[in-house]
């Protein structure tokens, strides 16, 4: 079982792209998730902190919406707003939630515009929809750019924005910042559990944290079947390390018996 936690979390912190954390950039997104963590910590941080011109809430309505729906009623502080944020895209809930439990206010005085993207129902259009967002602001081809979002999508939603971007003179520095990156472990009984986080938001159950790991690896190869260049051209190319491709096949055998 710990060989299985090791192939676990060396394809977790792969797919995190964990970069840097947040620093001063000309602009910054985040793309809603139903793990709230990140927009707890960026919407805290911003409040304290001048980091950016720009802040683009990112995320029509999709087939995972109703995740981030389900997350902020099952959520100890944004309970209080489930009923209000009911069929409004991904974008106008993580408005709310900045307007209702943090000093929106505060934010703009430091001289942040908050922009919505409200329209994209995948990864790829997250990142195509948000440069027309940007561009329209007046934020044309932005010098850095951190992104945030689940951090099991992070390295492709990263590889969608240099995609996005790709035909702009100046190269866009698009920089991962998936805030945490999610780690398993063995229980004392011996049974996987996450590695704590300080955090007041729920993450994935285990089933749904595997089933999105697993789905990563086949989307960012660069061939006929995945989503880079060679494929169906949503996002540019990324390099999997050999190891990662091992612990992925194994990891799959290994979900393969437990069903």
């Amino acid at each position: 079982m710990s060989n299985t936690v090791a192939d676990i979390n060396l394809v977790s912190e792969f797919l995190s792209d964990n970069q840097q954390d947040l620093s001063p950039v000309d602009c910054i997104v985040i793309c809603a998730s139903a793990v709230l963590h990140s927009a707890e910590v960026l919407f805290s941080t911003l409040q304290h902190q001048s980091l950016t011109k720009a802040l683009v809430l990112c995320g029509g309505i999709g087939h995972s919406t109703q995740l981030l729906y389900d997350a902020v009623k099952s959520h100890p502080i944004f309970s209080r707003i489930a009923d209000e944020i009911q069929d409004l895209p991904e974008a106008k809930v993580l408005e709310t939630i900045l307007e209702e439990f943090y000093d929106r206010s505060l934010i703009a005085k430091e001289g942040c515009r908050i922009l919505l993207e409200s329209k994209s129902t995948n990864c790829g259009q997250n990142a195509s929809f948000c440069r027309k967002v940007l561009d329209d602001a007046g934020f044309q081809a932005p010098r850095t750019c951190i992104v945030i979002q689940d951090p099991t999508m992070m390295l492709r939603t990263k590889a969608s924005f240099e995609k996005a971007y790709e035909d702009v003179q100046s190269p866009v520095s698009i920089v991962s910042c998936p805030i945490f990156v999610p780690r398993m472990q063995l229980s004392q009984d011996g049974a996987l559990e996450y590695c704590p986080i300080s955090s007041t938001s729920e993450l994935w159950s285990q089933d749904r944290f595997l089933e999105l790991i697993m789905g990563e690896i086949p989307r960012l190869r660069d061939d006929k079947d995945g989503y880079g260049p060679q494929g169906r051209g949503f996002i540019s190319h990324v390099d999997i390390p050999v190891d990662v491709e091992a612990a992925w096949s194994r990891l799959e055998v290994v979900v393969k018996r437990s069903r």
